[in-house]
């Protein structure tokens, strides 16, 4: 009887050790507060409200929402993140392959070429990408969410008729087996991208909308950002489909 009580007591000492030792310990997995973002908000124009749900590989990454026609004439941008935006990120490059603690203008042809090649505004090195003098207007830009957000952002005028709407994203030095560093050895732009960015897209009916829209995956864009292509054989791409589980738009009535 002595022993077995002495071993009820060491069980009960265990069980509050380990109770004691989990509630002191950081949750690893706990999601960044949601966040609510407003895009464009002086415009007249037609209110798109985005819900996205960030996913097991969310690691800030850089994306874009855009309005095409059906054609796939460029309209407008609805919401780009700062850094590429305005070409500042948070690490600066010193020279090729050099990279800063603070942050400074770097440039990245394969962040978002699909965006950026149908937005086609060049800048003076021959890229489509936006410089510290001639960034993307502010009214279309933000911070990157930490973790779950919603957006809601305007048309520059009222849409009516079918239009696409477009997300593109990309994490910077997302390997994965078939996208690894032993692919283009000689493209440092390949480098900082890896797995290449995401696009995805819907129709939307401005007439007559349904109550909401998932947005899917279509394809991705050229590794290196050298063309505006978008390859629709998505396969290859592991993690960067799991950067958000969830990506959907409604019209706001």
């Amino acid at each position: 009887m002595k022993y077995f009580r002495i071993n009820i007591l060491l069980a009960a000492v265990i069980v509050i050790g380990v109770i004691l030792q989990s509630s002191f310990e950081p949750d690893k997995k706990k999601k960044a507060p949601k966040e609510s973002i407003q895009a464009n908000v002086n415009a007249n124009g037609t209110i798109l409200e985005f819900m996205l749900v960030a996913g097991k590989e969310h690691n800030h990454p850089t994306f874009a929402f855009w309005i095409e026609n059906l054609d796939g004439t460029f309209v407008q941008e609805l919401f780009v993140t700062k850094s590429l935006s305005t070409g500042i990120y948070g690490h600066g490059q010193k020279v090729e392959g050099v990279w800063d603690t603070e942050p400074g203008e770097v440039r990245r042809p394969a962040t978002l070429p699909y965006f950026l090649h149908k937005r086609g505004v060049k800048a003076e090195d021959g890229t489509y990408l936006p410089t510290p003098k001639k960034p993307i207007v502010d009214a279309y830009t933000g911070a990157t969410p930490a973790a779950d957000f919603d957006l809601e952002a305007k048309s520059n005028e009222k849409l009516s008729g079918k239009y696409r709407i477009l997300f593109e994203l990309n994490q910077s030095w997302d390997w994965n087996e078939f996208w690894n560093n032993t692919k283009h050895i000689d493209e440092l732009n390949y480098k900082t991208s890896c797995q290449p960015a995401l696009v995805y897209s819907v129709v939307i009916d401005f007439d007559n909308p349904m109550d909401y829209y998932a947005l899917n995956p279509m394809g991705h864009s050229h590794y290196s950002g050298k063309t505006g292509e978008l390859f629709t054989d998505i396969s290859t791409l592991t993690t960067a489909k799991h950067i958000f589980d969830k990506i959907e738009v409604r019209v706001k009535k």
